[in-house]
């Protein structure tokens, strides 16, 4: 049957909002112990409760986490890191109350830190001393923000804790080496976050459980650690963005390094060079540390993430001599296979181009890691090392969608602000059914991805595809501050938010305006959370979007610098500049102060629990925008929080926005979508 000639966002579409929820879940965490598998499930469909699930070594699944338990931690807000599992003995972190459980396969989960207000988050269990090393936040004061540190937890007796470590804001990826003789962690302070600069510190466990004189091993404020870990020899291996090119410092990516001299007495390498000593508080150390610190394959390669959530690791050991990694060159993901005698990397060839985004975990001869393509979503996947094997562990969407509804991501570079270039995936409108008019482009969302540090992928979407195959282009777009191209272009957004990414959204909407494909009358830009930040700024201080769509964003950054969690309290200081001293700045680019530039439709949504960005900032846009007399519609959902997580919620916002849009551009719907109230709609 011919495709029917209908108006681009008016074709009819298999993929609802009610197939895009029905039986979707999201990976949240994943532990190897021996031969079974474990991970994490967020599911939607139960109430977004995260449920454990264990896969033994004959292919046999089971929940083993029943309700009411909700595998989740606080810590950070943004959580992760929230179960750890040793010898069959499952550790986690309940959401309902943040204390820590203990369970063994089959038995009943039993509390194991006391009731108070306090969080767990990525643990490491020491096998030696029966105890779990592990982040504390601790928010039993009303009158300061919480208190992080690392601490021992006794397993043997009571749960009881002692502190290991304290003095910095933030703590990350406490890791015991293999023979249990020592310790290394990550610590930074205000007002970076991870991916500015952090420490990484090494120190010998004592006997009791307690650690002897700590080191500084790498980092400082303008050097970003990632994922400490030893190797089964005890070789302290870890991720960072310093130059490895002498002649070239601007060129700095995630690479993979080594550092040999822990212990007492040990030297680095043989040369006698032993561990630098530092100081906690300035984060300097000698010339010692630094000597023995060694680039593993140096390249122009990401080895790392933001570390928005704890827990997560992009590189794990096959053996000694082995290390199984994941990487980014240009936004596309590769697993590798670094030998470490020679130094050299080869690729494993995978159909992925998004790999690890929620972890990598090797051992026992097989690697778990999250994977997914332009044709396949998320995918949680068991690589088996000595046959090269891979398998499907578990689909995050079990969607069945003909092909000819879906469009495929295709990468693009655009030309943007003073002479640079930025990044891109199109998306055009595909469905088989139906053709556009002649005389008709397609109409544009523009998609600003959150964090702002963060960055989008190629992974096959199917909310994306909910918008193409009924007629709309998509553009996702890592604009300037967006991470996988190297550390020069993750720091243009330093001092420039709400400038830079805001310039490359409008750029790369021009661009593809400027290529005839699509309508230039029919922009539209959606994002959430810092992504609805760039939204708003993008439809308040530049003439070019006809609509937008916020879910739970920005709109006053000097509410957002008095009122957020201390993870991101003093993030903006990198972002626009310390506040209060430019507070001038922080209204000039907060859209709130500049409504009377705003001249298109806009749509809210915000869950009312939200501690990252409160309701209180939709709530002050909806009441600005109101007064205006433009088109408005706002949609809270309670008992939400950053983030819908809820299948209903999920269903309720596409549908809301999907209707939002019908009403604005003025195109039919087929069949009954539940309408929004859109005030001041003429």
């Amino acid at each position: 049957m011919p495709p029917q000639t209908a108006p681009y966002g008016s074709w009819e579409s298999p993929i609802r909002s009610e197939l895009i929820v029905s039986d979707s879940i999201s990976i949240t965490g994943m532990a190897i112990d021996g031969d079974d598998i474990y991970w994490i499930e967020q599911r939607p469909s139960d109430g977004a409760r995260n449920v454990v699930v264990r896969r033994t070594p004959d292919g046999k699944t089971q929940d083993v986490t029943g309700a009411p338990y909700n595998v989740r931690t606080r810590v950070h807000e943004y959580g992760g890191g929230a179960l750890v599992v040793a010898n069959g003995v499952m550790y986690f972190s309940n959401y309902d109350d943040q204390r820590l459980y203990r369970q063994e396969v089959g038995g009943e989960a039993r509390p194991l830190t006391p009731e108070a207000d306090m969080r767990y988050a990525d643990g490491d269990i020491d096998r030696r001393r029966g105890a779990m090393i592990c982040v504390r936040e601790d928010h039993t004061s009303p009158w300061q923000e919480p208190v992080n540190t690392l601490v021992s937890i006794d397993l043997q007796r009571g749960g009881g804790s002692r502190v290991l470590a304290s003095g910095n804001n933030f703590f990350s990826n406490p890791r015991i080496s293999s023979d249990g003789e020592h310790l290394a962690w990550l610590a930074w302070n205000h007002p970076n976050m991870p991916w500015d600069g952090t420490q990484l510190w090494a120190a010998e466990l004592l006997a009791n459980g307690s650690i002897g004189d700590r080191h500084l091993v790498a980092g400082g404020r303008d050097e970003s650690i990632f994922q400490p870990e030893w190797s089964p020899g005890g070789v302290l291996y870890f991720v960072s963005d310093r130059a490895v090119d002498s002649t070239n410092s601007s060129r700095r990516f995630w690479n993979l390094f080594k550092y040999r001299a822990i212990g007492r007495g040990l030297e680095a390498g043989g040369t006698g060079e032993s561990i630098g000593r530092g100081s906690l508080a300035d984060g300097t150390g000698d010339s010692g540390a630094e000597a023995a610190v060694e680039a593993m394959c140096p390249m122009e390669a990401e080895f790392a993430l933001p570390q928005w959530s704890l827990g997560v690791g992009t590189y794990g050991f096959a053996s000694e001599e082995r290390i199984i990694c994941a990487y980014n060159q240009q936004g596309t993901w590769q697993v590798g296979d670094l030998d470490t005698r020679t130094e050299t990397l080869q690729t494993v060839p995978t159909p992925f181009t998004d790999i690890g985004r929620m972890g990598l975990k090797a051992g026992s001869g097989k690697v778990v890691f999250t994977a997914g393509s332009p044709t396949i979503p998320i995918t949680l996947m068991l690589l088996d090392l000595e046959s090269g094997a891979t398998e499907i562990l578990r689909r995050t969407s079990e969607a069945k969608v003909d092909e000819g509804y879906m469009s495929r991501a295709q990468s693009i570079e655009f030309p943007t602000e003073s002479g640079l270039t930025a990044h891109a995936f199109h998306y055009p409108p595909a469905n088989h059914d139906f053709l556009g008019p002649e005389s008709e482009k397609p109409p544009l969302i523009v998609v600003s991805h959150g964090g702002p540090t963060g960055a989008t992928t190629s992974t096959l979407s199917m909310m994306t595809q909910f918008w193409t195959s009924r007629g709309f282009a998509v553009l996702d777009v890592n604009y300037g501050g967006s991470t996988g191209y190297g550390t020069a272009y993750r720091r243009r957004l330093n001092g420039n938010w709400g400038v830079v990414d805001v310039d490359d959204c409008v750029n790369g909407a021009k661009y593809l305006v400027d290529q005839g494909l699509v309508d230039g009358d029919r922009l539209i830009i959606r994002g959430s959370s810092a992504g609805g930040y760039t939204t708003l700024a993008a439809l308040t201080f530049r003439d070019v979007f006809k609509a937008g769509t916020s879910l739970y964003g920005i709109c006053d950054l000097t509410a957002l610098a008095e009122d957020t969690h201390k993870f991101e309290s003093r993030y903006l200081d990198t972002m626009i500049g310390p506040y209060p001293e430019l507070e001038e700045l922080y209204k000039a680019r907060s859209p709130i102060n500049h409504i009377d530039q705003l001249d298109c439709a806009l749509i809210l949504f915000q869950g009312l629990d939200d501690q990252i960005v409160p309701p209180q900032q939709a709530e002050a846009m909806l009441d600005a925008v109101r007064k205006k007399g433009l088109p408005v519609a706002y949609v809270p959902f309670e008992g939400e929080q950053h983030g819908f997580r809820k299948a209903e919620n999920i269903r309720r916002a596409l549908d809301g926005e999907l209707y939002f849009y019908s009403r604005v551009f003025a195109f039919d719907l087929p069949g009954d979508v539940e309408p929004v109230e859109i005030e001041n709609l003429l």
